[in-house]
Order: structure tokens, then C-alpha cells, then sequence
């Protein structure tokens, strides 16, 4: 399908765009934003911030919408945690967002090396809040407790997609393990905030999108993100439709009736879009 306009996004050619490439390359760090080639890396680079990827660039699950390569990752990097804190020191960042690729071979799914990224920015940089997207952890409620332990600020899993579609998109994941992920984490007394995101576009109805608001309210999800899917090639998952500005609003109030405190929607949104404003 051809893309409308709205969505089309060149790449700038900055000094600050090129100074933050630059510091992922020196220090051999990951960002999501290149592996998954997010729309918005432009913007953000610019505004010298990014998403950071821990635990390598291969995943071992093969969503059928996502734009970064499966297959058996390495054996996790110790000292990632340090590079990563050096690379938050020079963009003088003091909020940050930390992902990873799934970790299926890990018993505890990399959740330790979350944690100890965790506890190292909060350790060296005052006030330095941080917001980890993490993946289901296979259900390892212990992993989970774990980075819980560290102190994040904000805990986001993304459900992603609505449930009729999850399996054939996520084929080696779980509708109702997310959900209580979310839930589990919003119990938790430590009350990091809980957040969630998804994408539309891959042949969901309203109601499909409607429900699934209502399922995310359900477990007392305090943020949320709603963007549009596009196709990273050829090979992925085909885009069903693109969807018009307006009826992102409308998701987005519809969202905030449910009970949702913040809810960022629009066509090219992501999780970790305007991560720190949202929180």
C-alpha cells in the first residue's frame, strides 16, 4: 500500500543527529531505534536522545512485524551497563529509556542485566529516572521481581497487537501472560508506574482495538501508546490499512475514558515516543 503523507519521514543529516550515531558506534551500543528502523529516529536523535537495545541485536523470537534480525544471540556483555551509562553521561540525559531483544535462552530472560543497568544510572547521575520496556519473561515471576528491585521509574511491556491476531504476529507469545506481566507489575508495592503500547494497521476492527483498551484497562495500566504499523519489508506482515489522524484521537479518547492517565496516539508513534514528557 502506498503510504500517505503523513507518514513519510526523511532523514535529517545534523550535527546532532551525526554526534549521537556517533556515540552508539563509539561506545558499541545498540539502539531500537535503528534496529527496528522506528520512524522517529530522526526527531529524536536530533533532540540527542535514544532508545537504548541491551542484550545484542538478535532475538530469538521472529515476530512477523518486527524489523530486528532473529536468530541466537551472544553471550550477554557484562559491561554493557557501564558504556551504556557513559553514553546517558554524554547526551546528558536525565531520562532514559532501555529495551532489549528477547532473551529466550536466558533463564531469567536478561532481567539481571536490566536491573544492574538500572542500578547503575540511578547510582551515578542524580535524578536520573528510567523507563525499561521489557519483554514477557517467558512468565519468570522472579525476573520480573527483580527488575521490579532495581527501582524503574516507568515498567512498559507492549501487548502490540489485538488478541484474535497475536497468535499468527506473535507466534511464540502469550495475550493473557502480558496482560498479567502488567498486572503484576501495577501490584507491585514498589508502584513503578505500569505502561503499554500497540500498533494498528495489520486488519484489527474498532471493536477489536476498543476491547483491547478495555482488557488493558482492566489491569489497572496507567500509560499508553497506540501507533500505526508499517511494513518493514516485503517479507513481514502486509499493512491491512492506514489509518487517518482523527480516528488516533479517537483511540486516544477513548483510552482516556477507560481510565488511562496518559495516552500518546497518533500515526507515528512508538513506545518510548516523548517517553519522558508522558511520564
Amino acid at each position: 500500500m502506498r503510504k500517505p503523507d503523513w507518514l513519510k519521514v526523511p532523514l535529517p543529516n545534523t550535527r546532532e543527529f551525526m554526534e549521537v550515531r556517533g556515540i552508539l558506534d563509539r561506545l558499541d551500543l545498540h539502539s531500537v531505534c535503528q534496529e527496528a528502523r522506528c520512524p522517529n529516529m530522526g526527531e529524536c536523535f536530533q533532540s540527542r536522545t535514544a532508545t537504548f537495545l541491551i542484550l545484542g541485536n538478535k532475538c530469538t523470537r521472529n515476530c512477523r512485524y518486527c524489523n530486528v534480525q532473529d536468530g541466537q544471540p551472544g553471550v550477554p556483555d557484562e559491561n554493557e551497563p557501564e558504556r551504556l551509562a557513559e553514553a546517558v553521561k554524554a547526551l546528558g540525559l536525565r531520562y532514559v529509556v532501555i529495551t532489549s531483544v528477547t532473551r529466550d535462552d536466558l533463564t531469567d530472560g536478561g532481567a539481571a542485566l536490566f536491573a544492574r543497568c538500572i542500578e547503575l544510572l540511578r547510582k551515578e547521575i542524580a535524578d536520573c529516572r528510567v523507563e525499561v520496556l521489557i519483554p514477557d519473561l517467558q512468565g519468570n515471576w522472579t525476573a520480573l521481581q527483580r527488575i521490579l528491585a532495581s527501582g524503574p521509574h516507568v515498567l512498559n511491556h507492549n501487548i502490540e497487537v489485538v488478541p484474535r491476531l497475536f497468535g499468527e504476529l506473535r507466534p511464540r507469545g502469550n495475550y493473557a501472560l502480558s496482560l498479567e506481566l502488567l498486572r503484576r507489575a501495577g501490584e507491585d508495592y514498589r508502584k513503578a508506574l505500569t505502561k503499554s503500547g500497540f500498533m494498528v494497521g495489520f486488519g484489527e476492527t474498532r471493536d477489536e482495538i476498543l476491547s483491547l483498551l478495555d482488557d488493558l484497562a482492566e489491569v489497572a495500566c496507567a500509560s499508553l501508546t497506540i501507533g500505526q504499523y508499517l511494513q518493514p519489508s516485503a517479507a513481514h506482515w502486509p499493512v491491512a490499512k492506514f489509518y487517518m489522524p482523527d480516528e488516533f484521537e479517537d483511540f486516544r479518547q477513548e483510552a482516556l475514558l477507560r481510565g488511562f492517565k496518559t495516552v500518546v496516539s497518533g500515526p507515528l508513534v512508538r513506545s518510548s515516543y516523548q517517553a519522558a514528557k508522558q511520564a
